[in-house]
């Protein structure tokens, strides 16, 4: 393995898979673990200073999410996206949000989701000035939060099982053109059609969101 992350480095001996998770996920994120790179027990085991048991469990959950994929002779690789991949998540991502931000803004309690979602880009915007981890976890609980204020398991479970490639899409753009879609403004309209109650706005909305975000970050090799 080319790189030796820092991010890698220095867990506390308390709960050390969900530790060395976060570790391997924002070195990937970051990308200190580049796509397509191998992802070794053994080098990642000393590196983390935790057992080889463990990082298999933390290493399974990358799978699990997406952020990981077995390649040749069972070899464990970081993921690597192309544009179409990116283009079919988003696909995906915006019928489940767009139908969530639809199921909100028609609810008797859509002030109170509403009020949720601002604190949401309330952070999204303190965010901005912070790291780029800082600033993709801000984003994700935004666009999580919408599926958790409806209540729908089966939806908010679709969603996560995305989140992973939501998240390897970050790493395929660049941060350049990553960051663009985080901005807390540009989501601020669909807050807006929640609260005014008008479903089909807020559907809109997210649909224009997505498709432009999914658009910007497929577009690289492109221009």
């Amino acid at each position: 393995m080319a790189a030796s992350p820092s991010g890698l480095l220095g867990l506390q001996r308390v709960n050390l898979r969900d530790q060395a998770l976060t570790a391997l996920r924002r070195a990937i994120t970051s990308g200190e673990l580049r796509p397509s790179s191998p992802l070794v027990e053994t080098e990642l085991s000393d590196q983390l200073g935790i057992s080889r048991g463990t990082l298999r469990e933390a290493l399974r959950q990358l799978q699990q999410e997406g952020l990981a994929v077995i390649g040749p002779r069972g070899r464990l690789f970081v993921r690597h996206l192309d544009a179409k991949e990116i283009t079919d998540i988003f696909v995906v991502r915006a019928a489940l949000e767009s139908t969530a931000a639809m199921l909100l803004a028609a609810r008797a309690d859509r002030a109170d989701s509403a009020r949720t979602l601002d604190a949401a880009l309330d952070l999204m915007a303190r965010a901005g000035d912070g790291d780029l981890q800082s600033r993709i976890e801000a984003d994700l609980d935004f666009h999580r939060t919408m599926g958790v204020l409806t209540g729908n398991v089966a939806l908010l479970h679709s969603w996560t099982t995305l989140e992973g490639s939501i998240r390897m899409s970050i790493m395929w753009a660049g941060v350049d053109r990553a960051v663009g879609n985080m901005d807390a403004d540009r989501h601020r309209v669909i807050v807006e059609a929640i609260a005014a109650g008008d479903a089909d706005r807020a559907r809109r909305e997210v649909l224009d969101h997505l498709a432009w975000a999914a658009q910007n970050l497929s577009a690289v090799g492109t221009e």
